[in-house]
């Protein structure tokens, strides 16, 4: 998962959120917005409370939610359930609270948010651009950053193209991207940095930012002009 860590306002109460750029979904805290929704003083136990009283949400449970690493109160990134925007709403459904409605109605804005970032990607752009700036970045690696996701989108595009559309045969073909520059696959060149969960390419270098964009494009070039017609071709 690309995250994009977030986190919302609703009537003062924060609400972690994570974009995931793969699927093109955003992911809510189950516990934040059961938390907005109850008051309660034990989440946790109000969850199961509500999964015992409604037996088929607690039978898709396992569906609906999925652990996402999020920022916990600490500053540390841990393992959280969390729901996409469907999920969330099926889950509002078994809370009884007066807030249910509010909490839809801005659920819904930000689902319109992606909407109009999707119709303008510049937006898109924008909110990264500033995300990584709150984290500290400076203005020349986001730069760089910006131009690395750019090329990756063309790069995943041609893929597709090419009748590349499983997850493993994307990360084969970015394993054999990433040692043909560094010497390393994605996962060894992860513990050479100490990262376990975190995103590579957000603790990359200037340098090892434009040399991995530029086996990209030219991987995406090259691709072109072959045009490869499978996994095996490409």
């Amino acid at each position: 998962m690309n995250e994009n860590f977030a986190i919302q306002l609703f009537e003062g109460n924060k609400v972690r959120i994570v974009w995931n750029a793969e699927q093109e979904k955003y992911y809510f805290s189950v516990a934040d917005i059961v938390q907005v929704l109850t008051d309660s003083a034990d989440v946790k136990q109000y969850i199961k409370r509500m999964r015992a009283r409604d037996s088929e949400l607690n039978s898709k449970w396992g569906t609906i939610c999925t652990p996402v690493e999020m920022l916990a109160p600490d500053g540390k990134r841990r393992k959280t359930q969390a729901a996409d925007l469907e999920g969330i709403f099926r889950i509002i459904q078994a809370i009884p609270s007066k807030k249910a409605e509010p909490v839809k109605q801005w659920l819904a804005e930000l689902g319109s948010m992606r909407v109009d970032q999707m119709i303008d990607p510049e937006q898109t752009f924008q909110m990264a651009v500033e995300d990584y700036r709150r984290q500290g970045y400076s203005d020349r690696w986001i730069n760089e950053r910006m131009r690395s996701i750019e090329m990756r989108k063309e790069l995943t595009d041609e893929w597709h193209r090419s009748g590349i559309h499983e997850p493993k045969d994307f990360a084969i073909l970015t394993n054999v991207l990433t040692k043909a520059w560094s010497g390393m696959t994605t996962g060894e060149y992860k513990r050479y940095k100490g990262l376990t969960k975190q995103n590579l390419r957000d603790n990359m270098t200037n340098v090892e930012l434009a040399l991995n964009t530029l086996a990209e494009v030219a991987t995406t070039e090259y691709s072109r002009q072959s045009n490869p017609q499978s996994m095996a071709e490409s």
